[in-house]
């Protein structure tokens, strides 16, 4: 069994949160306008965060079991804060359990999951990140990289991140992130189907311009040289026509 299943996730979502933000109608335009950029409106998509990078743990350390232990003390107070809403004071508990216990995938995803209901989502990938590195099958650690993508309107990353977690470990949550941006990464998905349509068909346009003026060039040097041969040919007649019997 997945390690991370071993105990559920307290730390819910926050009610009440704005909803991500929903693409705008494109503009309608010809097949020969220039390419039209998918636009998005900002509702539910927070303003970056860029706080100094939080403290990490050295992986090189040699972990004791009572350090272990240590950490996971921290740890169960870290998930009491955050289930009473004090998220800050659930943050310095999970950075104390991963200093002691910096090998832990899970911890990072945890605290990961901290920084997300704080609207921290550079945080919360740089810790996502790391747990993804210790344990590239830590389900926690895509599926809240996934929500602090949404949170940056990184669609198809979040749901890039959100089908990897729900292919590890299926979870509910994940899933119906999942399916809350579909329709928006169908749309990006479509938008650039169509411009990469678009492209072809002025490639091939420029393709057949290029061979026509290649063919109206070639046309002209033809002629040209045929009036110039001609010419040549009726000055060596009249030359000839005046020379003495």
């Amino acid at each position: 069994p997945n390690p991370e299943t071993q105990e559920p996730d307290s730390m819910e979502s926050e009610p009440n949160k704005p909803e991500p933000s929903v693409p705008k109608d494109e503009p309608m335009d010809s097949e020969d306008s220039p390419e039209s950029e998918l636009e998005f409106d900002t509702e539910g998509v927070v303003t970056p965060d860029d706080d100094p990078p939080q403290q990490m743990g050295d992986p090189s350390i040699e972990v004791t079991d009572e350090m272990m232990e240590t950490a996971q003390e921290e740890r169960s107070q870290a998930m009491m804060a955050a289930a009473d809403g004090e998220l800050e004071q659930a943050l310095e508990h999970f950075t104390k359990a991963i200093l002691l216990n910096p090998k832990s995938a899970l911890l990072y995803a945890k605290r990961g999951s901290a920084y997300v209901k704080l609207q921290k989502p550079n945080a919360a990938i740089r810790d996502c990140n790391e747990a993804v590195k210790l344990n590239p099958d830590s389900a926690q650690g895509y599926k809240w990289r996934g929500k602090a993508h949404i949170l940056l309107g990184h669609w198809e990353e979040a749901s890039k991140d959100l089908q990897t977690a729900c292919k590890l470990d299926y979870d509910d949550e994940a899933n119906a992130m999942l399916k809350e941006i579909k329709a928006k990464t169908e749309r990006i998905r479509e938008h650039r189907l169509k411009q990469e349509r678009k492209k072809r068909e002025r490639d091939i346009k420029e393709r057949r311009k290029s061979l026509r003026e290649a063919r109206e060039r070639e046309m002209r040097e033809r002629e040209q040289r045929e009036k110039e041969e001609a010419e040549m040919r009726q000055r060596m007649r009249g030359g000839m026509g005046g020379m003495p019997g």
